[in-house]
């Protein structure tokens, strides 16, 4: 949602279009299959192509992304029970299967990793960051527009933002 955001509001992005959308998420997925190699130790030298774009990092690569770059995260946070649902409804629809016995398991290890995950991108120079909360976004996508415009200073349109959120996209709520 929010790299269509992004976009909409005249953001150049760093995608690849190797996702396509399916059911799980109609407005696509806007990746770049090189963030995939973030963790592997490879040449790093390809995100200074990403400067002044916008680029999808999953939150468990933010930590190796390179010191000597400066970042803008924009991080969006979603209740964890609505989460856990939308993966479990992506994991069937891939074909794969869901465990819901494991859902508290997951849950845990994921707020885990979220406490640390904020805790690097408030303690590491090379990162500012916005939070946002998933259903602020649906619910006052005009409010939310401005705040993403005003942190990414680079003159999007957040009229043009704001009018992108579909709420009937809002199909795991708790």
């Amino acid at each position: 949602m929010v790299m269509g955001m992004l976009a909409a509001g005249g953001l150049e992005l760093m995608t690849d279009g190797a996702r396509v959308p399916d059911e799980s998420n109609p407005a696509g997925y806007f990746e770049y299959e090189r963030v995939k190699t973030l963790d592997k130790g490879g040449d790093k030298t390809w995100l200074k192509g990403a400067r002044g774009k916008g680029i999808k990092i999953i939150s468990f690569l933010l930590r190796d992304l390179p010191d000597t770059n400066s970042y803008r995260v924009i991080f969006l946070d979603r209740d964890m029970d609505e989460t856990i649902r939308s993966q479990q409804k992506m994991l069937v629809a891939s074909g794969a299967h869901a465990d819901p016995a494991q859902d508290e398991l997951v849950a845990a290890g994921f707020r885990d990793h979220l406490r640390t995950v904020k805790a690097m991108l408030a303690h590491r120079p090379c990162f500012e960051a916005l939070a946002l909360n998933h259903a602020d976004v649906l619910n006052h996508p005009v409010e939310q527009a401005a705040r993403i415009e005003r942190f990414v200073d680079a003159g999007l349109d957040a009229a043009k933002m704001a009018a992108i959120v579909d709420r009937a996209l809002y199909r795991n709520r708790r």
